[in-house]
């Protein structure tokens, strides 16, 4: 049983960048396909990116795209989001989970069966 514990949060300006962390324990996350989604007050729960066990593919939200970067460290059993140039409205929870199935990657929230309790990010403008 995988467990994941996100960490990285907090209260930045507009414009500036934060680092989000994913840890995971319980057993390694080298074969799964991970995911950053996020949940803004009053909205449902949204794909923001995933990367594959290999780390050889990602993909992003459109609102997104050119500003974060998904990475991952297998050894560290850690995945990470780098998020640049951030905007009010990046303003949400945000949450990692993982999907036993490696090879892809999907942007509903369904594929996958296990998730962190999540770390909230504040952009002030």
């Amino acid at each position: 049983q995988v467990q994941l514990v996100e960490s990285g949060g907090g209260l930045v300006q507009a414009g500036g960048s934060l680092r989000l962390s994913c840890a995971a324990s319980g057993r390694t996350i080298s074969s799964h396909t991970m995911v950053w989604c996020r949940q803004a007050p009053g909205k449902e729960r949204e794909f923001v990116a995933a990367i594959i066990s290999s780390g050889t593919s990602t993909s992003y939200a459109d609102s997104v795209k050119g500003r974060f970067t998904i990475s991952r460290d297998n050894a560290k059993n850690t995945v990470y989001l780098q998020m640049n140039s951030l905007k009010a409205e990046d303003t949400a929870v945000y949450y990692c989970a993982a999907s036993p199935n490696g090879y892809y990657s999907d942007r509903s929230a369904t594929y996958y069966n296990t998730w962190g309790q999540g770390t909230q990010v504040t952009v002030s403008s």
